[in-house]
């Protein structure tokens, strides 16, 4: 509870204090000159464009249809490991669903997809791409893209078009290579250098 010696302490603090005459608002207009750190960050921005650390290309790629099958290994993948993920043998453990996306976002998704898989230690995981069965065409444009695509990155060990119960030819299994991490506990489990 306020007293009457609190209230006229108060009042003797704020004697001095004056009322602000202008209206309460924000000056919003942008200022019209350009100030010298303005002018050294649009330079810098000109001279050093970003650069695009994804190394997945847009350019044309050979046309797939929606029956075609994408199959492809790197020299070393032994025969048993890709059967395994040819017949969708291998546990899916993350999906990348690319429907609706244009040729420009799937290439972004997927090469981010591909280097989360190696970052937390994902093996077998399912892109699915769609069959492209609407387009006047015929042409599966993503298909035929990632079809491309994969085989750029390094990370990917090997991919096969899935099986009929996880999407058959508009979906593809991707085996993608160990992590630094998982490679070290492997040499520290198995005694290997």
């Amino acid at each position: 509870m306020i007293t009457k010696k609190d209230r006229l302490s108060f009042l003797e603090e704020m004697k001095d204090v004056r009322r602000i005459r202008k209206p309460n608002r924000a000056e919003i207009a942008a200022p019209r000159e350009l100030t010298p750190g303005h002018l050294e960050r649009q330079r810098a921005a000109v001279a050093n464009p970003l650069k695009d650390a994804n190394p997945l290309t847009s350019d044309i790629v050979e046309p797939l249809t929606a029956h075609d099958i994408l199959c492809w290994q790197r020299p070393g993948i032994q025969h048993g490991v890709f059967r395994k993920l040819r017949l969708g043998q291998y546990p899916i453990e993350a999906r990348l669903d690319l429907h609706r996306m244009t040729v420009e976002q799937a290439r972004r998704e997927v090469f981010r997809f591909v280097s989360d898989c190696v970052r937390y230690g994902l093996r077998s995981v399912i892109i699915l791409h769609g069959k492209g069965e609407r387009n006047p065409d015929g042409i599966a444009q993503l298909k035929s893209y990632l079809a491309k695509w994969l085989p750029e990155l390094s990370d990917v060990l090997a991919f096969h078009s899935a099986q009929k119960h996880h999407g058959g030819t508009g979906a593809v299994y991707v085996m993608v290579r160990k992590g630094d991490r998982d490679k070290q506990h492997n040499r520290e489990l198995h005694g290997s250098r």
